[in-house]
């Protein structure tokens, strides 16, 4: 007679699953308010606009993953974060255009389900909505056994904002004479990681715990720092002054994403001079031997976010960010006849 197979034999553990649910459950209510219209465990999360203070209201979406920062997490252990990140890298991008967050969704998959494991990294993803005021309303975790490595996992996300039509910001109204304002980041976030893990953990044979007195913390604690999350401080700034542009300096950092939203004629004149680069960048240049223009293509150098604004304002929004308790600099100026991003000491 032939014996019974279960899908359990195939490498899938349903209970597991249900057990990750039922422990990540407190972490996703979290997150709710009053427009979310749904319970965990529905086909669909329903999330009810509130269009009371828009005239043409336009919904802005973005997706993104982690990269192999996720490689940081296996190493380490530690699963808390990286929801953080994940979070950041979908709802920065789509505040660049003026959208308020409204809703998150989340997909990760594993070889094997390890219900407290999937229940940290929800908790990551949950405290970063509450960062960024939305709601994490679905999801999914999928479990594949043979298609991913013991431990191993990814993850991805999907976001929604809400903007009104005549006040998305692209980047058109950007003049010659605009100033350029850096936030800080709080490190290297979540590019550049293939780099970052070559140099210090293939050439340099550097352990997550060990001490670097250059960052006054162990290297693990420095890689591993969630990406900073700039939703509260853009509504904020939005909510009083016209900005021209905004950018949020990911893969390709300031090369690549400055010229997205740079009017053709016009280029970036940035000053070196004007913040100080965290000392994450400074050993990675040293101890790699890599070149300035490869770190500024490659990593965000210490700002993590970018507004464009009328010289007018410049003083005045860099005290507006100063009372949400975060630092802005003015770091450059929109010139004529500048062709991208030109670096000044």
């Amino acid at each position: 007679m032939n014996e019974k197979l279960t899908y359990m034999d195939s490498g899938v553990d349903i209970e597991e699953g249900a057990r990750a649910v039922d422990l990540m459950k407190g972490y996703v209510k979290n997150t709710f308010n009053k427009n979310v219209l749904c319970d965990l465990g529905g086909f669909g999360g329903l999330f009810q606009l509130d269009s009371d203070n828009y005239k043409s209201p336009v919904l802005v979406s973005g997706t993104d993953g982690v990269g192999t920062k996720l490689k940081l997490a296996f190493i380490m252990d530690k699963h808390d974060t990286v929801g953080i990140d994940l979070v950041a890298m979908c709802v920065n991008d789509i505040l660049c255009q003026g959208a308020k967050p409204l809703f998150f969704l989340d997909y990760v998959a594993t070889g094997k389900i390890k219900a407290e494991k999937i229940a940290d990294i929800v908790k990551g993803i949950s405290d970063g909505c509450i960062k960024a005021g939305c709601a994490l309303i679905g999801g999914e975790t999928a479990e594949m056994p043979g298609f991913y490595s013991d431990g191993e996992y990814d993850m991805a996300g999907f976001s929604v904002g809400i903007v009104d039509k005549d006040k998305i910001i692209d980047g058109s109204r950007i003049e010659d004479g605009n100033i350029v304002l850096g936030l800080p980041s709080s490190g290297i976030h979540s590019n550049g990681y293939s780099l970052v893990r070559k140099l210090f953990f293939d050439k340099l044979k550097y352990k997550a715990d060990k001490y670097i007195d250059e960052l006054g913390e162990t290297l693990g604690e420095a890689l591993i720092r969630p990406t900073k999350i700039y939703a509260d401080t853009v509504m904020a700034v939005l909510k009083q002054y016209d900005v021209n542009g905004m950018v949020h300096i990911t893969g390709g950092g300031f090369y690549e994403n400055i010229p997205r939203i740079i009017p053709k004629g016009l280029g970036v004149n940035i000053n070196l001079k004007s913040w100080d680069v965290p000392p994450i960048f400074s050993l990675m240049q040293k101890k790699g031997n890599i070149g300035r223009d490869e770190m500024f293509k490659t990593f965000n150098m210490g700002i993590g976010y970018i507004f464009v604004v009328k010289e007018d304002d410049a003083q005045n929004i860099v005290k507006t960010v100063e009372k949400k308790g975060e630092k802005a600099y003015i770091i450059g100026k929109v010139q004529k006849d500048i062709n991208g991003v030109k670096l000044c000491l």
